[in-house]
């Protein structure tokens, strides 16, 4: 029988894939409507496509534990992203009201991966915890270029804003 702590990681773990699953919904949703910030949707592709590797890394971790994602809470992390996306199409600030929602998701997706890290160890998964330590690493860089770049985007936003036939919405 598996211990609590396995049972409470197996479950974290399965958060864990929803969270993701939501985060390329999200992802995938702003990088398709973004026009006129060249970089920014290029970085946000990037990690579209590490994303879709973290949700694969979690559900090797899932499966090593001997269990499966949960379709409740990957459908349910779709629908958030979906909700959100949705939202941001009514925004004048698009562009920049996503770039504060992914930086803050970020962070969410960090404390995520931190609080696994310590389940792993307490739960003697060295490999899981490994892959969640690999998973923080892409989380920390991608939050730490929307830190850098978010005052950019912001002036850029401005620049098109004030600039006759220009959209800065996306």
């Amino acid at each position: 029988m598996a211990s609590k702590a396995h049972e409470h990681l197996l479950d974290w773990l399965r958060d864990a894939h929803g969270m993701e699953q939501q985060a390329e919904q999200m992802l995938k949703a702003q990088a398709g409507r973004l026009e006129n910030y060249p970089e920014l949707k290029a970085r946000i592709e990037q990690h579209i496509e590490e994303t879709q590797h973290q949700a694969d890394l979690v559900e090797g971790c899932i499966s090593k534990l001997g269990g499966s994602p949960s379709g409740v809470k990957d459908t349910g992390g779709k629908m958030m992203a979906m909700m959100q996306g949705m939202g941001g199409m009514f925004t004048t600030d698009e562009v920049l009201k996503g770039g504060i929602a992914s930086y803050a998701f970020e962070h969410f997706e960090m404390a995520s991966y931190r609080s696994l890290i310590g389940a792993a160890e307490y739960a003697g998964e060295p490999e899981i915890k490994q892959t969640c330590e690999a998973i923080l690493k892409q989380e920390e860089a991608m939050a730490k270029w929307l830190e850098d770049n978010l005052p950019e985007t912001t002036m850029k936003y401005l620049q098109r804003d004030e600039t006759e036939g220009a959209t800065a919405k996306r």
